[in-house]
């Protein structure tokens, strides 16, 4: 079991932006932060993946921290769960999708999305909505989000 399993098997996400999945190989995440949404509400968030990085060392410099979840639920098709919440700091966020047993397959964490509070399903996307009202829409049929 890597290191991302058991942090979020004790309830705790890294604090660097980041898609980390349960083998301790991660993707660049970047997100804006809502800032520049707030007060409108439904506003998109724009979302990107990059390339590699060493989670190893992102996790040895950067803390961890609890993860606060606000929803877990199931994905329509039956294929596994999806949770979502924030951490300790206010304006922290994160994604997570487990397989049918509730096990990881992978978390996203960014540290400027604010909290994410609720999840709807349009087909194979996922529209999640943080605690401004924001909204952040993933394909989870997309290669890296499966």
């Amino acid at each position: 079991m890597g290191r991302v399993e058991r942090l979020w098997r004790a309830g705790e996400i890294p604090l660097r932006d980041g898609l980390y999945r349960p083998d301790d190989t991660g993707l660049e995440v970047r997100v804006d932060g809502p800032g520049a949404y707030h007060p409108d509400a439904g506003q998109p968030i724009p979302f990107r993946i990059g390339g590699a990085f060493d989670v190893a060392r992102a996790l040895e410099e950067y803390n961890t921290d609890e993860a606060d979840p606000c929803f877990e639920g199931p994905l329509p098709d039956g294929s596994g769960w999806m949770s979502g919440g924030g951490g300790g700091m206010g304006n922290i966020g994160y994604l997570a999708r487990l397989d049918a047993d509730s096990s990881l397959r992978w978390v996203a964490v960014m540290f400027h999305s604010n909290p994410f509070v609720g999840v709807r399903y349009e087909g194979t996307r996922a529209v999640f909505t943080n605690d401004w009202g924001n909204l952040l829409t993933l394909d989870l049929a997309t290669p890296v989000l499966r």
